[in-house]
This record gives structure tokens, sequence and C-alpha cells, in this order.
């Protein structure tokens, strides 16, 4: 199935928006992106028994484990520290991409002076983890007080109750087959 069937499917994922806290227009594509134009990236984390693991802040936040790329970090380098700072997960494979918010800004610099500006992009992407241990919850982070494993069902459900797009992104990656085991 094409991106052309997408946006019928997922209207609140596919409409174009305003980001007030970033003060950028948004809008999503399942093309593929410039890797060095990825400022943060979240994923659909995927276990052994093909649960997700999603997170609770001290906030009541309910997210996809990810966030804001450190100088120098590949993208799977971002993908492996947030899901070990977030979910105290361990990347197994991936991340395989799934889409991405194409972010143009309207400030007149970037969030952090190593990230791309006017235009980055906000990936999503699957990854295969195994959860071995605690959040290591950083300073400058969430306070991550629960992760769950869940079906992708219910994972979706929890998630809407606090980012409906989180919530379309995990049933996203299951219509379109990332989430069986080859993927």
């Amino acid at each position: 199935m094409g991106e052309q069937d997408w946006p019928g499917r997922f209207p609140r994922l596919f409409t174009e928006a305003h980001v007030g806290y970033a003060d950028c227009r948004v809008r999503f594509t399942t093309e593929p992106v410039p890797a060095e134009l990825v400022s943060r990236m979240h994923v659909v984390p995927v276990t052994a028994d093909g649960r997700m693991l999603v997170c609770r802040s001290a906030q009541g936040w309910r997210f996809l484990p990810g966030g804001t790329r450190e100088p120098g970090e590949s993208v799977p380098q971002l993908v492996a520290r947030e899901l070990r700072e977030e979910a105290g997960a361990r990347l197994l494979d991936g991340p395989r991409y799934l889409g991405a918010f194409v972010a143009d800004s309207a400030r007149p610099g970037p969030f952090r002076p190593h990230l791309p500006h006017p235009r980055s992009y906000w990936a999503y992407g699957v990854a295969r983890v195994c959860r071995d241990g605690p959040p290591v919850n950083p300073p400058d982070g969430e306070r991550v007080v629960e992760v769950l494993a869940l079906r992708p069902q219910e994972a979706a459900a929890y998630l809407d109750g606090h980012d409906p797009v989180d919530g379309d992104v995990v049933r996203l990656a299951a219509a379109m087959g990332l989430l069986a085991g080859d993927g």
C-alpha cells in the first residue's frame, strides 16, 4: 500500500499542523528523509514476544522512547541512547524507518546549534529491543516512572491517553507490516 492511502486511514497523523512549543509547521511523510537532517527520532520498540515498550513520565506523559539528537550522533546511536535512557532497553537491530514529520521552523535559529534549521525531520522507526534494566533517567531528560510492554493495540490505546499521534504511529507501523517477525 502506497503513502497515498495512509492519509485517509490516519488523518490525525497526516494533517498539517502548527507545533507551538517549537514554532514550526509539520507534515507527516513515509517517504525517505536525509539522515543528516533528522533532529529527533522516536521508535516503536518491539520485544521478542511482539510487545511494544511504552513509557510514562513523572508528569503523566505517555510516549514512545526517543528524543533529540546529540552532536556527532548517528541515528542508530540516538535510538540506542534514548532506548537505554527512557526504556531501560538495548537496541538489537534497526531502527527501520517508518516516517517523519517534516518540520519547518519559523524561529531565527535552531533549537540547539548542531541541529538542522530551518527544516528538520522528526523521524519515527521500529526497532527490535531487549529490555534489560531500568530507565537511566539522565538529569536533563524526562523522569520515566513506568515502562510497560503491551500488545500493539493496547500500546496504541495507552498512548492515545496522552498523545494520539504516538498511538497512530503504532497503528501505522502495524498497518505497514513493520511489527511482524521479519518486518
